[in-house]
């Protein structure tokens, strides 16, 4: 793996990391749901445009258009719908640590549902992975923390690994990797526009830092970190590509530390370096069981 790599890998998961402090900022001041619906429009709209600009086609394959409707609904609505719900009780630094085990619960579902190889080093990350939430889960819960919210971050996790189990296989070639990105965008958008008309009352704050997070998380996360992890997949393989997840639980916590002032404690500090951990156990287990693609 090269320099460039590297760094390329360490801006994808600082970036996408930074999603929820930013997310925090916005539920602050805003609708949950109605941001994030304006946020995917934006980012979609721009998406497309980059991928017209790059000469790429509306015309998808049946394994295209059927990954930008179940990442459309399961990513973007669901996912990102019920962790936006649920930070307005949450902490931007747990809804990081939740999200971040996703990877985990991918690889654990894939074994036991699937019958997917998984090496020893693999179950090491997975048992240290789970032992390491619960453990930040039960220093949480016991502070006070929210129920209900930790609930909606936990079946958004489940939601983005059932979409991401279901498209095992199927997204076939074809190109339009931008173009595909942009219309789930639009999708997710479509979706949470309806949900938030049907629930939100439309009250918004309009303050700076409520534009500045809100253009923050529409162009950086949305947009940027999407082109660099294509960028990046198509350097070094999608295997080796997904080591950088490991980073995730230290990047999210440390900037909710640093712009939202969230504390950490013993147990936060020692659950995520034993999640962090597990993460990359699991992932040097896949990459040693498949060749770069």
């Amino acid at each position: 793996m090269d320099t460039r790599a590297i760094l390329m890998g360490l801006g994808f998961a600082f970036m996408w990391s930074s999603a929820f402090t930013s997310a925090r900022m916005i539920v602050a001041d805003a609708p949950p749901l109605t941001a994030l619906a304006a946020r995917f429009l934006l980012s979609g709209a721009v998406a497309c445009g980059i991928a017209l600009a790059m000469g790429q086609s509306w015309r998808l394959s049946r394994a295209q258009w059927r990954a930008v409707v179940i990442f459309g609904i399961c990513q973007n609505a669901l996912y990102l719908g019920l962790n936006f719900v649920a930070m307005q009780w949450v902490e931007a630094s747990l809804a990081a640590i939740i999200a971040s085990s996703m990877p985990l619960l991918v690889a654990g579902f894939g074994w036991a549902l699937f019958g997917d190889r998984v090496r020893p080093l693999g179950i090491a990350g997975l048992v240290a992975g789970m032992a390491g939430v619960a453990l930040i889960m039960g220093s949480r819960l016991s502070g006070g923390t929210d129920l209900g919210g930790v609930a909606l971050c936990l079946l958004g996790s489940l939601a983005l690994t059932v979409a991401t189990l279901s498209m095992r296989g199927a997204t076939g070639g074809g190109g339009n990797v931008m173009m595909v990105v942009g219309l789930q965008m639009f999708v997710g958008s479509a979706a949470l526009a309806v949900v938030a008309a049907a629930t939100e009352p439309f009250v918004v704050h309009w303050t700076p830092r409520l534009v500045g997070a809100f253009l923050y998380t529409t162009l950086v996360p949305g947009v940027l970190a999407t082109w660099v992890w294509f960028l990046l997949v198509g350097r070094i393989g999608t295997v080796r590509a997904s080591t950088f997840h490991f980073l995730n639980p230290f990047f999210g916590v440390a900037v909710a530390a640093v712009l939202l002032g969230e504390r950490l404690g013993w147990a936060d500090a020692a659950g995520v370096m034993v999640i962090a951990g597990g993460i990359l156990a699991v992932q040097l287990s896949r990459q040693a069981d498949r060749p770069a693609a």
